[in-house]
């Protein structure tokens, strides 16, 4: 947007979607606007006085430093605008909360007019989001002896921006809104197709329920019916926010049923309000607390128990139900902050305690978790300053710490990775936590989102505490369209001038690498103790310990270098028996799940906790395909006990591809990719010689639970179904339902299979390409009954597949191959029965981009099978995404329906799989 006429044209196009005029980011519209307004006789002046005032995004966007810069002139009566006083214009300047107004509030404080500057001092009591260049000049101004300076440290000492905040309300009454029953998917709050409009607020949030303008209607409604209560997005039977943080989906959720943030900010709400029989998503739950929301696990539908406390079933072996309480639709209940209950007028319905533990009132309180983070942080500069203890103002953390009792891996990874805690203290699971990060990645999908937070939290470099960080083209690597190019470069640049490594250089100097950032992320993780933070649910590292989280939450770790989490529990997978020659790895995923399950009564004891995953003998890229998985299992996060030589293998790999990255010339000036080289040959050296062997738990470690997994009861391939024809609602879209092979009777028709996504490696590829060789052998031909979408997921992939002559089998038997010089513009609508070889990322697993065809039933290696996600319902029949192994899916496309166990066999005679076996070694420090 560079003129005033181009945006009066942009406002025309936004009317006549029902949207109004989109907020202004950019310095040059601005600057035009200022003049208008200055023009008393201009005939746009009344809309550039409210655009001015109401329409501009805060921190650091071009046009907040604009803005800043003409209030300040209006302050020190350098101009004079009527309908702005210098009074108004310090509380516009209170909003902007970062940037350019910190540096204006700052040279009116510290100048010599101390009337404005006691007027700016006290706006400035109530900012937080200062960084070193401000705090640093402060601390210069009261060494000097400058007493605004004095006053402003002493106020940030005890931290009067947060105590003087007025008090949470006792009673917040709330009317409910059930979304859906079972498990509410992220793409019911914000569908993965409508990504490229996550940074357009008001326009993404048309796109709440999937566009279901019915819904959308009902919510209003409850809002008009009941205008004193905010509305509680309810998941009834099920789990919400499934699938991903999704920043967008709270934001949605938000803008619907929250409360306006700053009356000069548009289309930024807070404190939403949601609740799930079966809770929150972990990750999703954070991304609540970044908007000080609150988040309520229900149980309102409980098991029922027999005499003996055994669960009651029904005839299909599914638990028994009953409703303990009724959250329908327009039901009023009352959230008591103080007595921590949930009420139903006078009867008390729940301890809901979990969702207002000390630090999340201070959440809601502050309006979010980014000013409890920068809050504490100014503190403590101040009490620096002053030479003074840092005064107790914020809830103390918890430091659980039991005498006697070992360590899990994660508990010694945040032990080692703590900063704050009381010294020599070891802290175990259910402490509270601030860490170090080491690795953070940032996808295309969110990252706009990511970029706009650290604008309004003005951060304008990276952490130094980061040891390395990465922004991905992924999500948007299928499709080449006017949309990508107009989000894309920019996201880039935005970045790269942040200080990440990016997948596009905005210099043109090496080529756009589309990779998907799991696996970068997963190359760039050099060391075993390392906390990884990244902006997707399937941030789930085999080394290290890695957290998925929303946008808001990469850009604090960008930022700051920390992320603050309690410590979780875990529970130990360890592995028995031995596999079928015939079984591959995802095999043993999906067993996992369903031995599980089966084994603690249809209880999901892995939700919200870290598996720690024995995995001994796979390398980090095999691995992989299981701590992705988790996130489907409901995991908080999972860690990979490997053997020492295992481990060094591993980082041998990730070191390689580093320098790949940087023989490509993708590293910065800083040389952090270097820098992970140094490290990784570092960390090799370490375990080679003893020094420090791999991570392992202690032999006293206590879990929550501990799973064993048989091998022996793997006898075929086992499969993810959505079962979308299930009678009970709230069980269908799940990842818990697993089928043997043999349950499809070899009849079951597929009309679309597809291998890629992060679930695979470069073992999948070499899979897929003895297939065709085993198939066309034994047949005589290769013929494709059905299409098969084959995405690798990164280049380094692709260009090993070359070089040992794997590519060249798939280029044989493919009817199209992706062209970097010459990418899609459009989104494939209709497939043909034949091999199509994708360019690397995402593809149909993202949903935003490419689907398979309504109604079909896809045959898939990725790992979302929700409602239209990767397929849509057509009028005729369900769309439906059965996720299983790269060999079932390549055999189902060729025969066009799934295989029987005898086909499956004979299709991969000859093939190792998987050459996991379960280690021989004890995998725990004594």
């Amino acid at each position: 947007m560079n003129t005033y006429s181009d945006y009066l044209k942009e406002i025309e196009v936004r009317k006549a979607q029902g949207l109004h005029p989109k907020p202004i980011d950019g310095s040059e519209l601005l600057t035009e606007i200022i003049s208008q307004i200055k023009g008393v006789n201009n005939p746009y002046r009344e809309d550039s006085l409210n655009f001015f005032i109401y329409n501009v995004l805060p921190g650091t966007t071009s046009a907040a430093a604009v803005k800043a810069k003409f209030l300040k002139e209006i302050i020190l009566g350098e101009s004079v605008v009527e309908e702005i006083t210098p009074a108004f214009a310090l509380e516009q300047l209170g909003h902007m909360k970062g940037g350019a107004s910190i540096e204006v509030l700052l040279d009116l404080a510290l100048g010599n007019d101390m009337i404005t500057a006691e007027e700016a001092a006290k706006v400035l009591k109530t900012q937080v989001f200062l960084y070193e260049a401000d705090t640093e000049r402060l601390e210069e101004a009261y060494k000097a002896g400058n007493e605004i300076a004095k006053q402003l440290i002493e106020s940030y000492a005890q931290a009067e921006f947060f105590t003087k905040l007025p008090e949470v309300e006792e009673e917040i009454k709330v009317v409910t809104y059930i979304a859906g029953v079972g498990d509410i998917s992220t793409d019911l709050l914000s569908p993965g197709a409508d990504a490229h409009s996550r940074s357009d607020r008001e326009l993404h949030g048309q796109s709440i329920f999937e566009h279901n303008k019915d819904m959308q209607k009902e919510l209003l409604a409850l809002k008009e019916e009941h205008p004193d209560k905010r509305v509680m997005l309810v998941a009834e039977k099920g789990t919400m926010g499934v699938g991903s943080s999704r920043m967008s989906g709270v934001n949605n959720v938000a803008l619907w049923t929250g409360i306006e943030s700053s009356p000069y900010v548009p289309f930024i709400n807070i404190a939403p309000v949601i609740a799930g029989t079966n809770g929150i998503s972990p990750i999703f739950l954070t991304t609540v607390g970044v908007t000080g929301g609150i988040g309520i696990d229900l149980k309102n539908w409980v098991k029922q128990k027999d005499a003996e406390g055994n669960t009651i079933v029904d005839e299909d072996g599914e638990p028994v139900l009953k409703q303990e309480y009724s959250v329908e639709t327009g039901t009023v209940l009352t959230i008591n902050t103080k007595t921590k209950k949930l009420y139903n007028g006078d009867k008390e319905l729940k301890d809901i305690s979990a969702a207002l533990t000390p630090q999340k009132m201070e959440f809601i309180k502050s309006g979010g978790s980014y000013a409890v983070v920068f809050g504490k942080k100014l503190q403590t500069f101040a009490a620096k300053v002053l030479g003074i203890e840092v005064p107790q103002v914020y809830a103390t953390s918890k430091e659980i710490s039991v005498e006697g009792q070992g360590l899990t891996a994660v508990e010694k990874i945040f032990n080692k990775n703590a900063v704050g805690t009381t010294p020599g203290k070891t802290l175990h699971a259910g402490s509270d936590a601030r860490v170090e990060v080491n690795i953070v990645g940032s996808q295309d999908t969110t990252g706009l989102m990511t970029s706009q937070e650290l604008e309004m939290m003005a951060a304008t470099v990276i952490s130094p505490i980061v040891d390395g960080a990465y922004q991905s083209g992924c999500h948007t690597a299928s499709v080449w369209d006017d949309k990508s190019k107009a989000n894309i470069p920019r996201l880039m640049k935005f970045m790269n001038d942040f200080g990440l490594i990016t997948g596009r250089d905005p210099k043109g100097q090496y080529p756009a690498m589309t990779d998907v950032i799991h696996k970068v992320l997963n190359d760039i993780t050099v060391s075993d103790w390392d906390i990884i933070i990244g902006g997707d649910s399937h941030t789930r590292m085999s080394k290290g310990v890695a957290f998925g989280a929303d946008s808001g939450t990469v850009a604090l770790a960008l930022a700051t270098g920390e992320a603050t989490m309690p410590i979780p529990q875990s529970v130990k997978v360890t592995f028995k028996g031995n596999m079928r020659s015939f079984m591959d790895f995802r095999d043993v995923v999906h067993a996992t799940q369903q031995q599980m399950l089966k084994q603690f009564d249809g209880e999901n004891v892995f939700q919200g906790r870290v598996i720690e995953v024995h995995i001994g003998t796979l390398t980090a890229d095999q691995a992989f395909t299981f701590t992705d998985w988790t996130a489907e299992m409901k995991a908080k996060a999972s860690i990979c006990i490997s053997e020492d030589e295992t481990l060094i293998e591993s980082l041998e790999i990730a070191r390689n591809r580093i320098q790949i990255m940087i023989d490509k010339g993708m590293d910065n000036d800083k040389q952090v990719l270097k820098g992970l080289v140094d490290k990784a040959n570092t960390r090799i050296q370490e375990v080679k010689t003893g020094i420090k062997p791999a991570l392992k738990p202690d032999a006293d470690a206590k879990y929550y639970a501990e799973v064993v997994i048989d091998l022996d009861e793997i006898a075929e391939p086992m499969i993810a179904d959505p079962d979308v024809n299930n009678e009970d609602v709230s069980k269908r879209y799940t990842h818990d339902t697993i089928r043997p092979l043999s349950f499809y009777g070899g009849t079951k028709k597929v009309d679309l299979g597809f291998v890629g996504s992060c679930m695979v490696h470069k073992g999948d590829m070499k899979i897929l390409a003895q297939m065709l060789k085993n198939i066309e052998e034994q047949q005589g031909k290769i013929e494709f009954n059905a299409p098969l979408v084959v995405a690798p997921p990164t280049y380094n992939i692709v260009d090993e597949l070359k070089a040992e002559g794997d590519w060249e089998v798939l280029q044989k038997y493919s009817g199209f191959e992706f062209d970097d010089n010459a990418p899609k513009g459009l989104a494939r609508t209709k497939y043909e029965n034949m091999l199509y070889l994708e360019r690397p990322g995402c593809n149909l697993c993202m949903g935003n981009q490419e689907k398979a065809e309504p109604g079909d039933t896809v045959m898939a290696t990725s790992t979302r099978l929700f409602q239209g996600r990767v397929v849509k319902d057509s009028g005729e029949k369900k769309g439906e995404s059965l996720l299983s192994s790269t060999p079932v899916v390549v055999l189902s496309t060729i025969l066009g329906r799934t295989p029987t166990m005898k086909e499956y066999e004979k299709a991969v005679d000859g093939i190792v799989l998987t050459k996991f076996k379960p280690s021989q070694k004890q995998l725990v420090s004594s």
